[in-house]
């Protein structure tokens, strides 16, 4: 619960004029008019998936969410990456075990990882794609175990690149929350 006099600081500051940007992927806001100061982060970005940026099988995952999604609802992140700093903390997660098992974050308090966050994913794909959330009836510990065998033989079938692969397919970035991140890395490549 918030106390009063947070509440009242909180009310006046929405009633100032307040800038708006972007701050290691998440929307932040600073008053300009208000003593705050720096900058308050509110809410991680929605539906923003986190995985592994060096397998070649979940960087085709990643292309084929980006295909099917074509309504834009689901944004994308390397956990590798500075920008995805953010979730893990709120997550309680560690880059390992996103690596190992990929994250969805849904919003605030609401995320999931490994099988669980496939099928959250493929609930905001349009039809038919979207049919297949319907693989919940399975019990967790059976796609779990399903997914954890795909998810260690990965580099196996698919294999590994050096550096992310999603700085081979530029058209890709728009997705990415990271993207700046991406870029500059890509330019710093290219020297």
């Amino acid at each position: 619960m918030m106390n009063v006099r947070m509440k009242r600081e909180l009310t006046s500051l929405i009633k100032t004029p307040i800038e708006r940007r972007w701050c290691n992927g998440l929307r932040c806001f600073s008053s300009v008019s208000s003593n705050w100061k720096g900058v308050i982060p509110t809410l991680l970005q929605p539906r923003v998936l986190l995985y592994d940026a060096v397998s070649l099988f979940c960087h085709r995952g990643v292309k084929w969410v980006i295909r099917a999604d074509k309504y834009k609802r689901i944004k994308f992140c390397c956990v590798q990456s500075d920008a995805a700093e953010p979730y893990l903390r709120a997550c309680g997660l560690d880059r390992e075990d996103v690596i190992r098992r990929m994250l969805f974050v849904e919003g605030l308090n609401e995320y999931s990882q490994g099988s669980t966050a496939a099928l959250r994913v493929l609930s905001y794909l349009p039809r038919p794609y979207s049919a297949l959330s319907s693989l919940w009836v399975i019990p967790t510990p059976l796609r779990d175990a399903v997914y954890d065998y795909a998810a260690k033989q990965r580099y196996e079938w698919l294999g590994r690149a050096q550096d992310y692969l999603v700085l081979r397919e530029k058209d890709l970035l728009e997705r990415f929350i990271d993207r700046e991140e991406l870029m500059r890395r890509a330019q710093d490549l290219e020297f």
